[in-house]
């Protein structure tokens, strides 16, 4: 177990899905500012990670939601092997996304530290039964960020000042499903 873990209450409620081309209410630009955990890996092994960085809009006529995340992040690992991945917001999640922000899954099991109750999607993606908003994707598009593309300061700057955990690569995922606790 990890130290200082804030233990979370049993989760309540079900989940149902929603069509989220057509009922997403959510505005995209704003989606991401206050964190949310992206999950990836399988039944058998999985991590999660506190992400702020992120997109959502169409792209190849799919629903899509872009992520990014660091090169020695431990959850690129299973980003990089898992075909789907997960997007969860938490109504109450601030003790939860700054968890799993500061804490490291090579370290323990950060979900069973904080007495999240992990679920497994159709297609064996892990998500936590204590999200309110879960979207679904399937691995469209992976690529590693090219710092000789960058055209501007802003990203230069970034990873000269913020950057000791290396460049990002973006996945972008169709969103294949959607949940919403009810």
């Amino acid at each position: 177990m990890l130290a200082d873990t804030p233990k979370t209450a049993a989760p309540t409620g079900t989940f149902k899905a929603f069509p989220v081309s057509e009922d997403f209410t959510l505005n995209p630009f704003t989606y991401f500012r206050g964190g949310l955990l992206l999950a990836a890996g399988d039944r058998e092994k999985s991590n999660a990670m506190t992400i702020g960085w992120g997109a959502m809009g169409t792209l190849w006529g799919r629903p899509t939601v872009t992520v990014y995340v660091a090169e020695k992040r431990y959850t690129k690992e299973f980003m990089d092997r898992s075909p789907y991945f997960t997007v969860m917001a938490f109504a109450e999640g601030d003790s939860i996304l700054r968890y799993m922000g500061h804490h490291s899954g090579r370290d323990g099991d950060k979900a069973a530290a904080l007495g999240l109750h992990t679920l497994y999607t159709d297609n064996g993606t892990p998500y936590y039964a204590e999200a309110d908003l879960v979207l679904e994707c399937r691995l469209l598009y992976a690529a590693p960020f090219d710092s000789a593309a960058f055209k501007d300061d802003v990203p230069r700057e970034f990873y000269n000042k913020r950057g000791k955990a290396g460049l990002h690569t973006m996945y972008i995922g169709e969103v294949v499903r959607a949940l919403r606790k009810e």
